[in-house]
């Protein structure tokens, strides 16, 4: 009887999520957040000419927002650290903003807007696999609500957290890429 109490409390303790998962969730996506942040900082005046161009805001607060927006993702990377509920919350709400700006003006036929999330000097135009992205960006950051396991992290967590981070990142980037020559590539496509 008493090995099978032990047994059940363990199998109690293990619930949740792994925490080697949620760090690399956690870590991941406060990079994102972060380099994001950098390519908006590193261009502000064309980053405030994109969030104008949206109209999603009006136009006396676009330039307003777009000085605010790198500071509200710097802030979220900075709460998912700690763990908590605040940065999974506020993460997920702006990827959300994100993608319903984005759905909103692919709605209006304005599929030419530069998308606003690839660095100085570097234009994208927005497009439908931009809402997927963000949408499956939001139910990662949401997925971080989950309460963590009990399971305690050791040192081979640190390399699997890293790695996976690295991992996390090729394939963001590698999509990326895929979702911005998906144009040229139709345009290939029919020229054949």
């Amino acid at each position: 009887m008493r090995g099978s109490r032990s047994a059940c409390s363990s199998r109690r303790e293990g619930r949740g999520v792994d925490p080697a998962i949620a760090l690399t969730l956690r870590g991941s996506l406060g990079l994102l957040l972060v380099v994001a942040a950098a390519h908006k900082l590193g261009d502000p005046r064309r980053f405030a000419a994109v969030v104008a161009a949206y109209r999603v805001v009006p136009a006396a607060v676009a330039r307003v927002a777009a000085a605010a927006i790198p500071l509200v993702e710097l802030a979220c990377a900075a709460l998912l650290v700690p763990g908590g509920p605040a940065g999974p919350v506020l993460t997920a709400a702006l990827l959300g903003a994100y993608a319903a700006a984005i759905g909103v003006n692919l709605r209006r036929g304005r599929r030419d807007l530069d998308c606003g999330c690839t660095g100085p000097g570097r234009r994208q135009p927005i497009g439908t696999w931009m809402v997927a992205r963000n949408a499956v960006l939001v139910l990662a950051a949401l997925a971080l609500l989950v309460p963590p396991s009990s399971r305690a992290l050791v040192w081979v967590d640190a390399i699997t957290v890293g790695a996976a981070m690295l991992a996390l990142a090729a394939v963001y980037a590698a999509a990326e890429r895929l979702g911005a020559n998906a144009p040229a590539i139709a345009r290939l496509r029919g020229a054949a």
